[in-house]
C-alpha cells in the first residue's frame, strides 16, 4: 500500500519532542496517509464522520481520541457529519522519544504496552476522553520542559485507562504477536504463514504441544477469542490489504485468503468490518493519494 498512499512529512522538528496542532474546520479533507511519528488525535463535534485506521473503518460519535503508531495508514472523512465546526487537536511525537531502554523500566510498563498496541491504532473510551480532553486542549498553551512532563503524564494516564480498544487487524499491519506465551506466538506465526491454506485446530494444537480441548481453552483465556475467530481475524487482515492494494476480484481474494465460500467470506467480513468487501474497497479508493 506504500506505493499509492501519501507518505506525509510532518512539520515536527528533529530537535523538538512533540508538536501540537489545533484547528477548527468545516470538513475533513486529508487523504489516506502515514508518517514516521506517533499521533494522538482528539476530535470534537464530528458525529457521523468516519475513521479509517489500517484495515479498520467505523463511524464516530461527537468526540473521540485515537493513538496511531508510526507508518500506520489513517484518515478521517466527513461521511455523514453535518457539523461545520469540527475541532481536531493533533499531537505528534517522534518514534524515538521512548526508546526500548526507557520503556523497559518497571514504572513504564503500561506505557510500553500502549505504545506497542498503537501499531493497530487505539481508540480510548468516552469516559477516558471526557476525563482527559481538557488537558490535551490545554497542552497547546504549554511550552518547554513543563509541556514534556504534561505529555508524559497524559500518555501515562491513557495507558492505565480502562476499555481502550485496538482497531486494525494485526495481520494488516504485519504486527508481531505478543502474548507472553511462546506457544501462542508459534501458533500465530504458523497461522500467519499458512492463512491461505486449510488450518485446523488439530494441527495448531500440535504446534502448541497441547490437546485440542486444552488449547481451545488456552487461546480463549489468553486472547479473548476462539481459535476460529483468531484465524478469521488474520485472514481478514490479509484480505483487507489485498482489497486495497490489488485489482483482484472479491472472489479471488476470498479464496486466496483461505475462505472457500464467498458467501461466508462476505458475511464474516461484514460482521467484522461493518461493510461488505466491495464497499470497503470503494471507500479506500476514494481517499487514496497517489504520489
Amino acid at each position: 500500500m506504500r506505493s499509492n498512499v501519501m507518505h506525509e512529512i510532518t512539520p515536527l522538528n528533529p530537535g523538538d519532542c512533540f508538536n501540537v496542532y489545533s484547528r477548527t474546520k468545516p470538513r475533513f479533507d486529508a487523504h489516506l496517509h502515514y508518517h514516521e511519528e506517533y499521533e494522538l488525535n482528539l476530535i470534537l463535534n464530528a458525529s457521523g464522520a468516519k475513521r479509517i485506521i489500517g484495515g479498520h473503518m467505523e463511524a464516530i460519535g461527537d468526540y473521540e481520541l485515537v493513538l496511531v503508531g508510526p507508518n500506520v495508514t489513517h484518515t478521517w472523512i466527513s461521511h455523514k457529519c453535518q457539523n461545520k465546526s469540527v475541532t481536531e487537536i493533533t499531537i505528534q511525537f517522534h518514534r524515538d522519544l521512548f526508546d526500548d531502554k526507557f520503556l523497559s523500566r518497571n514504572q513504564l510498563s503500561f506505557v510500553k504496552n500502549m505504545i506497542e498496541r498503537s501499531q493497530r491504532g487505539i481508540l480510548f473510551s468516552p469516559d477516558t476522553v471526557a476525563a482527559i480532553k481538557d488537558r490535551i486542549i490545554e497542552l497547546k498553551n504549554k511550552s518547554g520542559f513543563t509541556s514534556v512532563l504534561d505529555l508524559l503524564s497524559i500518555l501515562h494516564e491513557l495507558s492505565t485507562s480502562r476499555n481502550m480498544r485496538t482497531l486494525s487487524d494485526a495481520s494488516f499491519s504485519n504486527e508481531y504477536f505478543h502474548y507472553n506465551s511462546r506457544r501462542l506466538e508459534k501458533v500465530f506465526e504458523y497461522i500467519n504463514s499458512h492463512y491461505n491454506k486449510q488450518v485446523n485446530l488439530g494441527e495448531v494444537s500440535k504446534i502448541a504441544n497441547m490437546p485440542e480441548s486444552s488449547f481451545s481453552r488456552f487461546i480463549k483465556q489468553r486472547t479473548g477469542k476462539t481459535f476460529i475467530d483468531s484465524l478469521n481475524e488474520i485472514r481478514l487482515g490479509h484480505a483487507a490489504r489485498m482489497l486495497i492494494e490489488t485489482s483482484n476480484t472479491v472472489a479471488e481474494i476470498a479464496y486466496q485468503c483461505g475462505f472457500n465460500n464467498i458467501s461466508n467470506f462476505n458475511r464474516i467480513f461484514k460482521r467484522k468490518k461493518l461493510c461488505i468487501p466491495k464497499d470497503f474497497r470503494e471507500t479506500y479508493a476514494g481517499y487514496k493519494a497517489f504520489v
